[in-house]
């Protein structure tokens, strides 16, 4: 579990213009909400947020905050809003502020282990559903990603949240029957199978009312 600190400063002026002009100056909006505070916008340097997000990468991650030269407050990251054309440029950041003794909902990553059977000997293709998965722990116990071993997996087969071990710490916040990832027939296969099983159907031509008035008139 990753944490990594971050300097922020206040700000009081908020709306498009004044984001506009933050990032003019190299810098990034941000607001810090969470833990009974209201919410506190915030400016970060864009070159130093490109650090932590380096540090970081995808994986869930607490920060230490430190507001105008203040003490540090523990956040989440909660949100990084990117430019939908040019996704390298943050837009707007989200902090969720935490304390130590509380457990919160957090979205972890979910990472495959291996490749399964049903994809290597079977044709079959993996369709991994969820990329991450809402648990519910203490920020210090926060893990950096849930692994999932699906090389016993064949086609047809497909692992559930109720089958995930599990946490040592936390509790998986979906229902058992959620589907993460399966492995099912390529659609290649799929074609296939349904070309077969239509050779040699005889064609089975329906009389509309109008076929059947003529033919009563024959």
């Amino acid at each position: 579990m990753h944490s990594v600190a971050i300097v922020a400063q206040s700000r009081s002026n908020t709306g498009k213009g004044a984001a506009r002009s933050l990032r003019r100056e190299g810098k990034v909006p941000a607001v810090i909400y969470g833990h009974g505070r209201e919410p506190m916008a915030l400016a970060v340097e864009a070159k130093a947020f490109g650090k932590v997000l380096d540090i970081i990468g995808g994986e869930a991650a607490l920060l230490e905050v430190a507001i105008d030269g203040a003490a540090p407050v523990t956040a989440l990251v909660r949100e990084v809003q990117r430019n939908p054309v040019r996704r390298s440029d943050v837009i707007h950041i989200d902090f969720y502020a935490v304390v130590a003794g509380e457990p919160i909902v957090v979205d972890v990553p979910v990472h495959i282990v291996g490749t399964a059977d049903g994809v290597r000997n079977q044709g079959g293709v993996l369709d991994h559903h969820l990329h991450r998965i809402s648990i519910k722990v203490l920020p210090a116990n926060i893990p950096e990603h849930i692994n999932i071993d699906v090389t016993h997996l064949h086609v047809g087969d497909a692992i559930h949240v109720g089958d995930l071990p599990p946490l040592t710490e936390g509790e998986y916040m979906l229902d058992d029957d959620v589907s993460v990832v399966s492995v099912i027939a390529s659609r290649a296969e799929v074609s296939v199978a349904t070309e077969a099983a239509t050779d040699g159907e005889p064609e089975v031509i329906k009389k509309g009312k109008a076929d059947e008035a003529e033919t009563d008139g024959e």
